[in-house]
Protein backbone atom coordinates (compact mmCIF):
# COMPACT_ATOMS: atom_id res chain seq x y z
CA UNK A 1 0.00 0.00 0.00
CA UNK A 2 0.79 3.90 -0.38
CA UNK A 3 1.09 4.81 3.01
CA UNK A 4 2.14 8.05 5.17
CA UNK A 5 3.81 8.42 8.02
CA UNK A 6 3.39 11.63 10.19
CA UNK A 7 5.82 12.20 12.54
CA UNK A 8 8.49 14.58 14.28
CA UNK A 9 5.69 17.47 14.79
CA UNK A 10 6.39 20.38 17.58
CA UNK A 11 5.45 19.59 21.20
CA UNK A 12 8.26 18.50 23.73
CA UNK A 13 7.84 15.34 22.52
CA UNK A 14 9.12 15.95 18.81
CA UNK A 15 12.56 13.84 19.71
CA UNK A 16 10.79 10.50 20.64
CA UNK A 17 8.33 11.43 17.37
CA UNK A 18 11.21 11.13 15.12
CA UNK A 19 12.65 8.00 16.52
CA UNK A 20 9.13 6.60 16.62
CA UNK A 21 8.62 7.62 12.79
CA UNK A 22 11.91 6.03 11.90
CA UNK A 23 10.91 2.74 13.16
CA UNK A 24 7.64 2.41 11.93
CA UNK A 25 8.89 3.93 7.97
CA UNK A 26 11.53 1.45 8.29
CA UNK A 27 8.89 -1.21 9.34
CA UNK A 28 6.86 -0.87 6.64
CA UNK A 29 9.56 -0.53 3.98
CA UNK A 30 10.63 -4.14 5.01
CA UNK A 31 6.88 -5.15 4.59
CA UNK A 32 6.94 -3.69 0.71
CA UNK A 33 5.06 -0.59 1.09
CA UNK A 34 5.60 2.50 -0.52
CA UNK A 35 5.73 5.50 1.98
CA UNK A 36 5.01 9.02 2.23
CA UNK A 37 7.00 10.58 5.43
CA UNK A 38 5.79 13.46 6.82
CA UNK A 39 7.53 16.13 9.46
CA UNK A 40 4.23 17.21 10.23
CA UNK A 41 4.15 20.90 11.19
CA UNK A 42 0.41 22.96 11.62
CA UNK A 43 1.42 25.59 9.31
CA UNK A 44 2.09 23.15 6.71
CA UNK A 45 -1.60 21.52 7.65
CA UNK A 46 -2.47 21.59 3.86
CA UNK A 47 -0.39 18.68 3.46
CA UNK A 48 -2.87 16.52 4.57
CA UNK A 49 -5.47 17.48 2.15
CA UNK A 50 -2.49 16.86 -0.54
CA UNK A 51 -2.08 13.34 0.64
CA UNK A 52 -2.63 10.41 -1.82
CA UNK A 53 -2.41 7.22 0.14
CA UNK A 54 -4.47 4.18 1.36
CA UNK A 55 -3.98 4.82 4.93
CA UNK A 56 -1.52 7.14 6.98
CA UNK A 57 0.39 5.79 10.36
CA UNK A 58 0.40 8.65 12.87
CA UNK A 59 3.89 8.51 14.85
CA UNK A 60 3.19 12.10 16.69
CA UNK A 61 3.43 12.22 20.19
CA UNK A 62 1.92 15.10 22.60
CA UNK A 63 0.39 17.97 21.27
CA UNK A 64 -0.53 18.66 17.74
CA UNK A 65 -0.48 14.77 17.36
CA UNK A 66 -2.15 12.56 19.92
CA UNK A 67 -4.52 15.35 20.92
CA UNK A 68 -7.09 14.97 17.85
CA UNK A 69 -5.66 17.44 15.92
CA UNK A 70 -4.21 15.53 13.24
CA UNK A 71 -6.89 13.41 13.36
CA UNK A 72 -9.79 15.90 12.89
CA UNK A 73 -7.76 16.84 9.64
CA UNK A 74 -7.42 13.48 8.59
CA UNK A 75 -11.54 12.85 9.48
CA UNK A 76 -12.21 16.05 6.80
CA UNK A 77 -9.46 14.39 4.09
CA UNK A 78 -11.45 11.13 4.36
CA UNK A 79 -8.18 9.65 4.97
CA UNK A 80 -8.15 6.30 7.59
CA UNK A 81 -5.65 6.53 10.20
CA UNK A 82 -3.86 4.57 13.28
CA UNK A 83 -5.64 4.89 16.96
CA UNK A 84 -8.09 6.69 17.99
CA UNK A 85 -10.30 9.16 16.77
CA UNK A 86 -10.97 12.91 17.69
CA UNK A 87 -12.67 12.72 21.04
CA UNK A 88 -10.73 9.41 22.15
CA UNK A 89 -7.19 11.34 21.79
CA UNK A 90 -8.75 14.27 23.20
CA UNK A 91 -9.91 13.05 26.41
CA UNK A 92 -7.00 10.98 26.65
CA UNK A 93 -4.65 13.57 26.55
CA UNK A 94 -6.10 15.56 29.40
CA UNK A 95 -5.44 13.95 32.66
CA UNK A 96 -7.63 15.77 34.87
CA UNK A 97 -10.81 14.87 32.82
CA UNK A 98 -9.75 11.45 31.93
CA UNK A 99 -9.21 10.40 34.98
CA UNK A 100 -12.92 11.68 35.98
CA UNK A 101 -13.99 8.84 33.65
CA UNK A 102 -11.93 5.89 34.75
CA UNK A 103 -12.71 6.84 38.71
CA UNK A 104 -16.46 6.65 37.45
CA UNK A 105 -15.80 2.99 35.88
CA UNK A 106 -14.50 2.07 38.82
CA UNK A 107 -10.88 2.60 38.04
CA UNK A 108 -8.61 3.48 40.92
CA UNK A 109 -6.87 7.35 40.19
CA UNK A 110 -4.59 8.73 42.47
CA UNK A 111 -6.30 12.14 44.31
CA UNK A 112 -5.48 15.29 42.54
CA UNK A 113 -6.37 19.51 41.97
CA UNK A 114 -5.93 20.86 39.01
CA UNK A 115 -4.89 24.21 38.10
CA UNK A 116 -6.01 26.03 34.85
CA UNK A 117 -4.20 29.35 34.00
CA UNK A 118 -5.67 32.09 35.79
CA UNK A 119 -7.12 30.17 39.07
CA UNK A 120 -6.03 31.84 42.40
CA UNK A 121 -2.48 29.35 42.67
CA UNK A 122 -2.52 30.19 45.97
CA UNK A 123 -5.75 29.23 47.21
CA UNK A 124 -5.30 25.88 44.92
CA UNK A 125 -2.37 24.87 47.04
CA UNK A 126 -4.56 25.56 50.19
CA UNK A 127 -6.70 22.77 49.00
CA UNK A 128 -3.67 20.52 48.27
CA UNK A 129 -3.64 20.51 51.92
CA UNK A 130 0.37 20.37 52.17
CA UNK A 131 0.60 16.27 51.42
CA UNK A 132 4.46 15.57 50.34
CA UNK A 133 5.72 14.49 48.41
CA UNK A 134 3.66 14.55 45.70
CA UNK A 135 3.72 14.84 41.72
CA UNK A 136 3.69 18.52 40.06
CA UNK A 137 3.02 18.11 35.94
CA UNK A 138 1.27 19.55 33.07
CA UNK A 139 -2.37 18.03 32.70
CA UNK A 140 -1.89 17.63 28.74
CA UNK A 141 1.89 16.87 28.09
CA UNK A 142 3.39 13.46 27.93
CA UNK A 143 7.04 11.80 28.46
CA UNK A 144 7.18 13.42 31.49
CA UNK A 145 7.68 16.88 30.52
CA UNK A 146 7.24 19.63 32.68
CA UNK A 147 7.28 16.66 35.53
CA UNK A 148 8.59 17.63 39.05
CA UNK A 149 8.30 15.57 42.41
CA UNK A 150 7.85 18.55 44.98
CA UNK A 151 8.99 17.49 48.41
CA UNK A 152 8.13 20.64 50.05
CA UNK A 153 6.10 23.95 49.50
CA UNK A 154 9.24 25.59 47.50
CA UNK A 155 9.14 23.39 45.37
CA UNK A 156 5.36 22.80 44.59
CA UNK A 157 5.54 26.27 43.72
CA UNK A 158 7.93 26.10 41.46
CA UNK A 159 6.86 22.84 40.37
CA UNK A 160 3.56 24.63 39.34
CA UNK A 161 5.70 27.45 37.51
CA UNK A 162 7.20 24.93 35.38
CA UNK A 163 4.71 22.99 34.65
CA UNK A 164 2.88 26.20 33.25
CA UNK A 165 5.89 26.17 30.94
CA UNK A 166 3.96 23.45 29.00
CA UNK A 167 0.70 23.76 29.58
CA UNK A 168 -2.22 25.78 30.58
CA UNK A 169 -3.20 23.29 33.08
CA UNK A 170 -1.39 21.67 35.89
CA UNK A 171 -2.15 18.76 37.89
CA UNK A 172 -0.95 18.40 41.65
CA UNK A 173 -1.12 14.93 42.56
CA UNK A 174 -1.19 12.39 45.46
CA UNK A 175 2.44 10.89 45.10
CA UNK A 176 1.90 6.80 45.42
CA UNK A 177 5.05 4.88 45.88
CA UNK A 178 4.75 1.27 43.80
CA UNK A 179 5.65 -0.58 40.97
CA UNK A 180 5.72 1.50 37.76
CA UNK A 181 3.37 -1.13 35.25
CA UNK A 182 2.25 -0.51 31.55
CA UNK A 183 -0.35 -2.90 29.97
CA UNK A 184 -1.03 -2.32 26.27
CA UNK A 185 -4.38 -3.01 24.83
CA UNK A 186 -4.66 -3.93 21.06
CA UNK A 187 -8.02 -4.82 18.58
CA UNK A 188 -11.07 -3.86 17.32
CA UNK A 189 -13.83 -1.88 18.99
CA UNK A 190 -15.46 -5.09 21.50
CA UNK A 191 -12.66 -7.06 20.95
CA UNK A 192 -9.74 -5.36 22.58
CA UNK A 193 -7.08 -7.67 24.63
CA UNK A 194 -4.78 -6.60 27.07
CA UNK A 195 -0.96 -7.93 26.08
CA UNK A 196 1.42 -8.83 28.90
CA UNK A 197 2.34 -6.34 31.80
CA UNK A 198 5.38 -4.58 31.50
CA UNK A 199 6.76 -3.62 34.75
CA UNK A 200 8.97 -1.01 34.83
CA UNK A 201 12.50 -0.48 36.77
CA UNK A 202 14.38 2.67 36.38
CA UNK A 203 17.99 3.53 36.81
CA UNK A 204 17.17 6.96 38.15
CA UNK A 205 15.16 7.42 41.38
CA UNK A 206 12.44 8.42 39.12
CA UNK A 207 10.78 6.88 35.89
CA UNK A 208 12.05 10.68 34.06
CA UNK A 209 12.29 11.28 30.56
CA UNK A 210 16.22 10.00 30.55
CA UNK A 211 14.63 6.76 31.86
CA UNK A 212 11.65 6.09 29.17
CA UNK A 213 14.35 7.19 26.37
CA UNK A 214 18.12 6.74 26.54
CA UNK A 215 19.31 3.25 25.60
CA UNK A 216 19.74 1.52 29.43
CA UNK A 217 17.39 3.86 30.85
CA UNK A 218 15.39 1.74 32.23
CA UNK A 219 14.60 -2.42 32.28
CA UNK A 220 11.25 -3.49 30.93
CA UNK A 221 10.18 -6.91 32.52
CA UNK A 222 7.70 -8.74 30.58
CA UNK A 223 5.95 -10.40 31.60
CA UNK A 224 5.94 -8.83 35.19
CA UNK A 225 5.94 -11.17 37.65
CA UNK A 226 2.53 -10.42 39.66
CA UNK A 227 -0.11 -12.68 41.44
CA UNK A 228 -2.90 -13.64 39.63
CA UNK A 229 -5.40 -11.58 41.30
CA UNK A 230 -3.55 -8.44 40.41
CA UNK A 231 -2.59 -9.47 36.70
CA UNK A 232 -5.82 -9.99 35.98
CA UNK A 233 -7.01 -6.49 37.33
CA UNK A 234 -3.94 -4.70 35.64
CA UNK A 235 -5.27 -6.13 32.42
CA UNK A 236 -9.08 -5.74 32.88
CA UNK A 237 -8.29 -1.89 33.96
CA UNK A 238 -6.68 -1.19 31.49
CA UNK A 239 -9.25 -2.93 28.28
CA UNK A 240 -11.62 -0.78 30.48
CA UNK A 241 -10.01 2.46 30.54
CA UNK A 242 -9.57 1.82 26.19
CA UNK A 243 -13.37 1.47 26.44
CA UNK A 244 -14.11 4.17 28.99
CA UNK A 245 -12.20 6.44 27.11
CA UNK A 246 -13.72 5.60 23.64
CA UNK A 247 -10.15 4.37 22.28
CA UNK A 248 -9.68 2.67 18.78
CA UNK A 249 -7.11 0.25 17.39
CA UNK A 250 -4.58 0.61 20.11
CA UNK A 251 -3.49 2.22 23.65
CA UNK A 252 -1.23 1.55 26.92
CA UNK A 253 -2.16 2.42 29.99
CA UNK A 254 0.00 3.02 33.03
CA UNK A 255 -0.21 1.95 36.52
CA UNK A 256 1.14 2.47 40.04
CA UNK A 257 1.34 -0.82 41.72
CA UNK A 258 1.69 -0.52 45.75
CA UNK A 259 2.66 -2.62 48.64
CA UNK A 260 -1.16 -3.13 49.60
CA UNK A 261 -4.27 -1.98 47.92
CA UNK A 262 -5.31 -2.02 44.12
CA UNK A 263 -2.99 -0.62 41.49
CA UNK A 264 -3.63 3.37 40.61
CA UNK A 265 -4.54 4.67 37.05
CA UNK A 266 -1.88 7.15 35.80
CA UNK A 267 -2.58 8.07 32.00
CA UNK A 268 -4.05 5.98 28.92
CA UNK A 269 -1.56 6.84 25.42
CA UNK A 270 -3.39 6.73 22.20
CA UNK A 271 -0.06 7.15 20.50
CA UNK A 272 2.19 4.92 22.66
CA UNK A 273 5.89 5.39 21.67
CA UNK A 274 6.75 3.31 19.11
CA UNK A 275 10.81 3.87 19.25
CA UNK A 276 13.46 0.91 19.67
CA UNK A 277 13.13 1.28 23.60
CA UNK A 278 9.31 1.23 23.83
CA UNK A 279 7.21 -0.29 25.94
CA UNK A 280 4.19 -1.17 23.69
CA UNK A 281 6.66 -3.20 21.00
CA UNK A 282 7.79 -5.23 23.93
CA UNK A 283 4.43 -6.40 25.32
CA UNK A 284 3.69 -7.87 21.51
CA UNK A 285 6.94 -9.49 21.10
CA UNK A 286 6.11 -11.48 24.59
CA UNK A 287 3.51 -12.87 22.62
CA UNK A 288 4.97 -13.23 19.01
CA UNK A 289 4.16 -10.23 17.73
CA UNK A 290 7.19 -8.86 16.14
CA UNK A 291 7.74 -5.55 15.51
CA UNK A 292 6.55 -5.29 11.79
CA UNK A 293 3.87 -7.41 12.16
CA UNK A 294 2.33 -5.10 14.89
CA UNK A 295 2.83 -1.98 12.48
CA UNK A 296 1.10 -3.65 10.06
CA UNK A 297 -1.57 -4.67 12.75
CA UNK A 298 -1.85 -1.22 13.48
CA UNK A 299 -2.68 -0.05 9.65
CA UNK A 300 -5.45 -2.91 9.18
CA UNK A 301 -7.39 -1.97 11.97
CA UNK A 302 -6.88 1.92 11.34
CA UNK A 303 -8.61 0.31 7.93
CA UNK A 304 -11.45 -1.92 9.20
CA UNK A 305 -12.61 0.96 11.26
CA UNK A 306 -12.87 3.50 9.11
CA UNK A 307 -14.79 0.89 6.64
CA UNK A 308 -17.27 0.69 9.45
CA UNK A 309 -17.54 4.87 9.73
CA UNK A 310 -18.04 5.09 6.44
CA UNK A 311 -20.39 2.48 6.13
CA UNK A 312 -22.68 3.93 9.63
CA UNK A 313 -22.33 7.41 7.58
CA UNK A 314 -24.21 5.87 4.22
Amino acid sequence: MRVAVLYGGISGEREVSLSSGKSVIQALEGKGHEVVAIDFHPERAEEIFNLDVEVAVIALHGKYGEDGRVQALLELADIPYTGSGVLASALAMDKARSKLHFEKAGIRIARDVLIERGDDIADKVRQWGGEFPCVVKPAQEGSSNGLTIAMDDAMLRSGIELAFQADDAVLIEQFIKGREVTVPVLGQKGAEKALPIIEIIPKNEFYDYESKYAVGGSEHICPADFDEVTTQKLQEWAVLAHQVLGCSGYSRSDFLVPEIGHPVILETNTLPGMTATSLFPDGARAIGIDYPELVESFINLAITRHQATSNNIK
